[in-house]
């Protein structure tokens, strides 16, 4: 062999070492473990992390064969506010939050339509409504976040320490905690006072007498012990729309999404969108509704539905809200009238599928 095949053979060799060595080290980057912060502000013995987070996680990781895993950080452990964990996504912060990006107030103006009164009686429909309107009118205002499922709860009740409020007169200047900039609106527009807090605050608050009163699902009631700090609880009548309700909103940064292998973004996608929304509003909420309205009553919980008139009578009272979330997306450009029929008409087209 001459010297110069001799040096054709070692650079060979070379290049097919450093071929096989690219090839291993995609092989071994295919193979790592993908772990997913995931980051949420409630505490970990919720409802949202025992029946929704934790079950998604688990889902993902049996079908990666471990290979995509979650690591929950409960209660803002990765530090912030709740309003922050939409932007702690888009910047990285965290991978994935579980959030209501509507704490963060005017940034969600037409997503915020199914925080309006009265809008859905069940979750699970309701949630579907959430998705599919989001991603064919509101996409826009989740841009650095993919979404993976939204969905709403199962609607908002009042629920008092030391009074025991009936009709529109009994609310008159008593301070209800308000979840959003929408609940808020319509607890000032049945004439209380709205104090604005997160869920995590709302104990403190209404043990030491700085709201009266709170609204919040049945589903909340575990995270913030419910039956412990509330006496009464006043609902409308079986099968009303609530008062009020909030947008949820479980969803990756979007440059971990699309950075993920083939393989295991499908893993996301599979368990993502219409159908992970409808799972989340069923057994995260509407499913759970029983078993916590029976821990308060027998905690020795009073329960009062008012009737129909009187609901009429609330429903005439909160109507100024929807127009003000009307006049708000046209002055942004939009047609707030058309997107809050379309709104309706989705919740009630899901309610009617079986």
């Amino acid at each position: 062999m001459t010297q110069h095949s001799k040096t054709l053979f070692r650079a060979g060799k070379v290049l097919a070492a450093l071929a096989l060595g690219l090839a291993t080290a995609t092989v071994a980057r295919a193979d790592d473990k993908v772990i997913l912060k995931v980051a949420h502000f409630l505490p970990a013995t919720s409802s949202a992390q025992i029946n929704l987070i934790q079950p998604w996680c688990d889902k993902i990781a049996q079908e990666s064969n471990q290979r995509m895993v979650c690591q929950i950080y409960p209660a803002m452990q990765l530090g912030g506010t709740p309003a922050q964990l939409f932007d702690q996504a888009k910047d990285g912060v965290a991978d994935i939050i579980w959030t209501v990006p509507t704490y963060a107030a005017g940034r969600f103006v037409k997503s915020e339509v199914f925080e309006l009164p009265w809008i859905a009686v069940k979750a699970e429909a309701g949630s579907q409504a959430l998705w599919e309107y989001v991603q064919k009118f509101a996409l826009d205002e989740f841009k650095g976040v993919h979404p993976i499922f939204m969905h709403l709860h199962d609607g908002a009740l009042f629920h008092f320490s030391n009074k025991q409020p009936k009709t529109l007169e009994d609310l008159k200047g008593l301070k209800i905690r308000a979840a959003t900039r929408s609940n808020a609106r319509t607890i000032e527009a049945l004439g209380a006072v709205p104090v604005q807090m997160p869920l995590p605050a709302v104990p403190e608050a209404l043990s030491k007498g700085v709201v009266d009163g709170v609204t919040v699902p049945w589903e909340s009631a575990p995270a913030i012990k419910l039956s412990e700090i509330a006496n009464y609880h006043f609902d409308v009548p079986a099968g009303a729309p609530r008062l009020s309700n909030t947008i949820f909103l479980f969803g990756m940064n979007q440059a971990r999404y699309d950075s993920l292998p083939a393989d295991l973004k499908k893993i996301i996608d599979d368990n993502s969108g219409l159908k992970a929304s409808a799972w989340a509003g069923r057994v995260g909420f509407d499913e759970v509704i029983p078993k916590f309205k029976a821990q308060a009553k027998a905690a020795g919980n009073q329960f009062y539905d008012m009737p129909d008139t009187e609901y009429q009578r609330f429903v005439e009272a909160t109507r100024g809200v929807s127009q003000e979330w009307i006049k708000s997306v046209d002055a942004k450009g939009g047609k707030g009238a058309e997107l809050l029929a379309v709104a309706r008409n989705m919740v009630k087209s899901h309610a009617a599928k079986p």
